[in-house]
């Protein structure tokens, strides 16, 4: 006699790569908010070891319709953050939304930096070792969002 009973299905594996986006954004999270510390008068300075993050974040580019760029950023990474982790649960460890979320904010994000970039190089000729810590950072949680967007919609 064999057991009629059906198994019962398994819970999907959490992506790994929602979990790398998750640590990344983390990492951004405190990149972003120790900038927005400082651009909002919290702390008294910028410890920068390359660049000249202090004259770049007291440029008029730092800011935009007068939301500091960095707290833009933390949001951003906060999402991100936060849809990873929504992500990796078994309930929406399959869920198409969350990776279109996550490809479309990290997207945003990395079009922003690299304009942002942009304006290091070429307007105010100085460089935020932040500022590139974090370019770098939505770059790659874009790129690790990217094949979440393969998978099939769930049923």
């Amino acid at each position: 006699m064999s057991d009629a009973r059906p198994a019962a299905a398994e819970p999907a594996a959490p992506p790994a790569a929602r979990m790398a986006i998750a640590v990344l954004a983390l990492i951004g999270i405190f990149d972003a908010a120790y900038l927005s510390m400082y651009k909002l008068g919290i702390i008294g300075g910028i410890t920068c070891t390359v660049g000249s993050c202090q004259q770049v974040q007291n440029s008029p580019q730092s800011a935009l319709f007068g939301i500091p760029v960095s707290v833009l950023g933390l949001g951003a990474y906060v999402t991100l953050f936060a849809l990873a982790i929504v992500g990796v649960q078994p309930r929406w460890a399959d869920d198409r939304r969350i990776a279109v979320a996550i490809a479309v904010v990290s997207g945003i994000g990395m079009v922003f930096s690299a304009y942002l970039t942009y304006v290091e190089a070429r307007v105010i000729y100085m460089w935020c070792m932040y500022c590139v810590i974090s370019a770098i950072l939505i770059t790659l949680i874009f790129l690790l969002s990217l094949p979440g967007l393969r998978r099939p919609a769930a049923a």
